[in-house]
């Protein structure tokens, strides 16, 4: 089954990092991600660009509206996620777990939703 697990870090941490801190940190998330690919666990893995950049997209009585920003004013914000296969969710938080950002940040663990069940559900 796959999980997606969602990296949630607050700039101030990041902010806070001195630039060999950063790159030390870089450098573990790679060895991280070159580890669940060795073990079968990678699908994808992928950092976003700051939540500064994002633009948020909402449709309301037809009408398209983009507004830059994020969503929500929250300390901690999407920095990446990785999507991976697993056993089970426990299986999916240990290797959550071991994500190098949850140690300064979050990691939000998600099962994907089997679209085909809800078309098939839909259909009867």
């Amino acid at each position: 089954m796959q999980y997606l697990c969602l990296v949630y870090v607050a700039g101030a941490e990041f902010d806070a990092m001195s630039q060999s801190e950063l790159e030390t940190f870089q450098d573990e998330s790679m060895a991280n991600d070159d580890e669940l690919q060795r073990s079968g666990h990678l699908v994808m893995a992928q950092a976003l660009q700051p939540a500064a950049t994002a633009t948020t997209v909402r449709v309301r009585n037809g009408k398209l509206s983009a507004t830059v920003g994020p969503f929500a004013e929250t300390t901690e914000q999407l920095a990446g996620f990785v999507l991976i296969e697993a056993r089970d969710l426990n299986d999916a938080i240990e290797v959550a777990g071991r994500i190098p950002m949850a140690r300064i940040g979050s990691i939000e663990v998600r099962t994907e939703m089997d679209l085909q069940q809800v078309r098939d559900r839909a259909a009867r």
